[in-house]
């Protein structure tokens, strides 16, 4: 057991918020930190529209590591590739805390952060001296600043700083905590966004040579009109798109919650969540499925979990809130048991699995 893992009782006596800047302190440290290749389970699998080729499907979920520190030592607990951010153009100190809550009983976190970052100079810095060398994928997930004019050119100012020395970029339009961030997923407005920002990325290919993968990362707060306008939309962008991450936090409260901050504002996830998530993504992969590679996230904390997911139409998978409560031990597990999960029904790859629980494909 690494030290991290060791150190999780402790840890977890501290704040919510000083539990996870203790642990990015220690990762950066480096102390006690194993060394699991992320390809011993023989779960490799390629993104078919993007390219990306992964050791194992098994991410790390942007939010945890969102000023690039930590990706590096993160690699080594197990994932198969990894996402900093959500970094914006300019440092933001986020909402006033309190703003991260655990709800225990529940398995879940409710957080209101705000898009907390040192913003992009020091991401790229960061991300530039160290991504090189990184022994997976690592994608830089851009946002919005909550007092920008233009939320639009935001993304269009990350897309071109980290573009160069990203293995694929996130544009998050999904988090609830700036507000009128996620009015962005609005047919007009998300039209208007993936065309400024395909604009952007095709200037970056120009400039440096090299086609980087694009993700859009939606809620899972969406009624059936909403997901047929991103349908749409990300269908007219499909020349550079090249899939969805579904799904970020929800502003849901189900009726289930048993925690003290059960009712804290702000976006749930961890185990609460993945229901909701996993319907919206099975949802969107029976509209798109063989059109673009989907990334299925929220609720993860079991080898189960994420092969419902796979399932269910993702190619891939990130987690973060179940590490609060079990450590970054859990990957490898996870891991071991979708290899065992996916063998034990006959599949020989994850490839072969992905989708087989949608109708086409039944």
């Amino acid at each position: 057991m690494s030290l991290p893992d060791l150190a999780l009782p402790l840890v977890k006596k501290l704040s919510p918020e000083a539990a996870h800047n203790a642990t990015i302190h220690g990762l950066k440290l480096g102390i006690g930190l194993p060394k699991t290749s992320p390809d011993r389970w023989g779960t490799a699998v390629e993104l078919p529209k993007s390219g990306l080729k992964l050791a194992n499907p098994v991410g790390l979920a942007a939010g945890f590591d969102k000023n690039a520190e930590v990706f590096r030592p993160m690699a080594r607990f197990g994932f198969g590739f990894l996402e900093c951010g959500t970094v914006t153009p300019q440092p933001q100190p986020g909402n006033p805390k309190p703003r991260l809550f655990r709800l225990s009983e529940d398995d879940g976190v409710i957080n209101r952060l705000g898009f907390n970052n040192h913003g992009l100079g020091y991401f790229v810095r960061r991300l530039r001296r160290v991504a090189p060398d990184a022994v997976c994928p690592v994608g830089a997930n851009v946002g919005a600043n909550k007092t920008s004019d233009d939320f639009i050119a935001d993304y269009e100012t990350g897309i071109t700083a980290t573009y160069p020395h990203a293995s694929y970029l996130t544009i998050n339009i999904s988090s609830p905590n700036t507000p009128g961030l996620r009015g962005l997923q609005g047919k007009e407005a998300l039209q208007t966004l993936l065309e400024r920002c395909g604009i952007a990325l095709a200037r970056a290919k120009d400039l440096h040579g090299a086609e980087k993968p694009a993700f859009l990362k939606i809620a899972p707060d969406l009624d059936e009109a909403e997901m047929s306008d991103i349908v749409e939309a990300v269908r007219d962008h499909g020349a550079w798109l090249s899939g969805l991450i579904i799904s970020n936090t929800t502003l849901d409260r189900p009726s289930s919650l048993m925690s003290a901050d059960a009712g804290e504002s702000g976006g749930l996830s961890g185990a609460p969540l993945f229901e909701k998530s996993t319907r919206v993504l099975k949802d969107m992969a029976s509209e798109l499925f063989g059109e673009f590679d989907l990334i299925g996230c929220g609720g993860i904390s079991s080898g189960e979990d994420a092969y419902a997911k796979i399932r269910a139409g993702a190619h891939a998978v990130q987690l973060y809130s179940a590490l609060v409560y079990h450590g970054p031990g859990l990957v490898a597990k996870i891991n071991a048991d979708l290899a065992a999960l996916i063998s034990a029904d006959g599949f020989s790859s994850v490839a072969e699995a992905v989708g087989a629980d949608l109708p086409s494909r039944g």
